[in-house]
């Protein structure tokens, strides 16, 4: 009888010590002035239908959006997670942590070849060899350690898009649709520090992660109580990027027939004839 008392004081205390915890928690500082309550039933704001017979022109290119430029930090800042905030590479492998967006082969970028988050977590886990040292002579070295290291999002500068910019009829507009984003990551040898290479990591179906890219908060350094998200910063363009690619017969960059000043005018050649395109509808 004796040891059924302690049992259930015992128990009581230990419900006492969790609903104290519990409490503590919910009873928190609110961290701002406000609680910010629309965040979760954010949703994307629906595509505008489109007819194929009111499409007369379409034009197909690929674009690199480099993270190093002013215009383009909100994507790479924070560079750790912070209250409501994620950079957006954070962003994108929590969501494929949790099956709400597809990853497709980085060498596809026509989202035919699926992959699992255990297959991009493989490819960008890495592993490295380091020395342990005799502690009472570091000039000794007692063996080799060979330990995993993580993916460090800071280490993708660089983001691919893919769209589509068509003029429909119906409404009088030159349109755009972004269909794809691909996250490309910069090597660096560990030893020199040099600069190795780029490296695509997967595509993402844009359409399928708007609904995540919605709620996903990103720093307005002009007004923060006006922060904006993802899917706005993509759909109201607001970021700077350059073309490296159109679509062509032959399937190649401007980098496979074009160095230096000449694929930069190259690129802005292909821009030109979007402009151009639109602005020649209207003269008379």
């Amino acid at each position: 009888m004796k040891s059924k008392v302690n049992f259930l004081i015992l128990l009581g205390l230990l419900l006492g010590m969790a609903y104290s915890t519990d409490a503590q928690i919910l009873d928190s500082p609110r961290d701002g002035v406000f609680d910010e309550i629309n965040l979760p039933d954010k949703k994307p704001l629906p595509y505008y239908p489109v007819r194929e017979a009111d499409v007369v022109w379409r034009k197909r290119i690929w674009r690199i959006i480099d993270l190093r430029q002013k215009m383009n930090q909100p994507f790479y800042y924070p560079e750790t997670r912070q209250k409501g905030m994620k950079n957006f590479m954070t962003v994108l492998m929590d969501a494929l942590r949790e099956g709400t967006i597809t990853a497709y082969d980085p060498q596809d970028d026509q989202f035919l070849v699926p992959m699992t988050y255990q297959e991009i977590e493989n490819k960008l886990t890495t592993t490295d060899t380091i020395p342990i040292y005799d502690p009472n002579n570091p000039d000794i070295i007692l063996k080799y350690e060979v330990v995993q290291k993580d993916f460090d999002p800071s280490t993708v500068q660089r983001i691919k898009l893919k769209e589509d910019w068509f003029f429909d009829k119906q409404r009088s507009v030159m349109d755009v649709r972004i269909l794809g984003i691909c996250p490309v990551q910069t090597l660096n040898d560990d030893q020199t520090g040099n600069f190795i290479g780029f490296v695509n990591l997967f595509w993402i179906y844009f359409p399928e992660a708007r609904p995540v890219f919605a709620k996903s908060i990103v720093y307005n350094r002009l007004n923060t109580a006006m922060n904006r998200t993802y899917d706005e910063l993509f759909m109201n363009r607001l970021f700077s990027s350059y073309i490296y690619k159109e679509d062509n017969v032959y399937g190649r960059e401007i980098t496979a027939y074009a160095q230096g000043m000449d694929a930069l005018l190259e690129a802005q050649r292909i821009k030109n004839e979007i402009s151009d395109f639109e602005n020649e509808l209207w003269d008379y």
